[in-house]
């Protein structure tokens, strides 16, 4: 990794993916020079710590990057808009997690164990966009598989954690579980309905054509990063858990893969890890991919209903691997060979 040191920016910085943010920078031992946490005016004056030293929190504006070298966008899509171009007209490169530029064709859409040469656009705009956390796990699993056999068609069902919609949803489960165990009937603000012991099969708003915008994502997110125009089809569900997707993915291939063949190109795999064997009850499990890097695979099956297909689950942590760690991964890659 270079030598030099480089000035960060963390917009957002208070947030859930913010603070994850901070977490794998120390990590990682990322070269940070200076860094500046930016957030909203209510949240300016107050401190977090880098390193053991506490940052002052400064109030977002479009004067906020001078002197800053990349600036992690970790706040939501209107801000991305808004600020991204003020950050790379004062000479920051912009790695954003929303879904402001995902779709942009001038912007890269990034998944390092995916495809990491895309990186090399950012100088199109200044920005560099990260995929949706569902989006991520799913082509880190399904690259090694792709690249072999060249995948057809996806369906993927989603079972999405609270915590991908922020502080506010990681409350309002913790409420909702005690008011219950309490025999209470909770309010629900966040979601439409009562998430505690329940399922929601809507993330996002519904689409004209009957999808969420969650499921679309998956849909076009995938096809832009993998370049291959897949069939894919999705359902996206919000589940009572607190960090952690899990994926249910069905593939069908243009050359055969057998469930020992998967294994073997999966646990090779870069960010993969293989935890498959159903005889001991070893499958991956949320509460195990909580808190690590890897996406974890397993349930690997041969599917008999189609000439070519497979069956998989993933799981990983969907702030940390699916936000953060993906993050500066492109970070690194970025200072290691195109930033000077």
């Amino acid at each position: 990794m270079s030598k030099k040191r480089w000035n960060i920016a963390i917009v957002g910085a208070t947030g859930v993916v913010g603070e994850q943010l901070i977490e794998c920078l120390e990590e990682r031992n990322f070269p940070v020079g200076e860094i500046k946490y930016l957030a909203s005016s209510g949240s300016a004056g107050k401190t977090l710590e880098f390193k053991g030293t506490a940052v002052a929190i400064q109030e977002l504006t479009h004067d906020s990057f001078e002197g800053i070298d990349i600036a992690f966008f970790s706040a939501d899509s209107q801000r991305a808009r808004e600020f991204c171009p003020s950050a790379w007209k004062a000479g920051a490169v912009c790695i954003d997690t929303s879904n402001a530029w995902r779709m942009d064709p001038e912007v890269p859409l990034v998944v390092p164990e995916v495809n990491p040469r895309a990186i090399a656009g950012y100088s199109n705009k200044g920005i560099i966009a990260t995929p949706a956390c569902s989006t991520i796990q799913m082509v880190v699993a399904l690259k090694p598989l792709h690249d072999y056999g060249n995948i057809k068609r996806i369906v993927v069902s989603t079972y999405q954690a609270v915590s991908a919609t922020g502080k506010k949803a990681i409350a309002e489960l913790h409420k909702q579980v005690v008011e219950l165990l309490n025999t209470r009937t909770p309010d629900s603000e966040v979601y439409p309905h009562r998430i505690a012991f329940n399922c929601l099969p809507q993330i996002d708003s519904f689409c004209d054509n009957g999808y969420t915008g969650e499921e679309m994502k998956l849909v076009d997110e995938t096809r832009k990063i993998m370049e291959a125009d897949i069939k894919i089809t999705a359902t996206a569900v919000r589940v009572p858990v607190f960090y952690g997707h899990s994926e249910s993915i069905n593939i069908e291939t243009e050359k055969k893969i057998s469930a020992g063949q998967a294994r073997e190109l999966i646990s090779k795999a870069p960010g993969c890890e293989l935890v498959d064997d159903p005889a001991e009850q070893v499958y991956p499990l949320a509460q195990d991919a909580a808190g690590q890097d890897l996406v974890q695979v397993g349930r690997i099956r041969e599917d008999h209903s189609i000439e070519n297909g497979l069956n998989l689950w993933v799981v990983a942590d969907n702030i940390r691997k699916g936000a953060a760690t993906n993050a500066v991964q492109i970070a690194e890659i970025l200072i290691e060979k195109y930033l000077k």
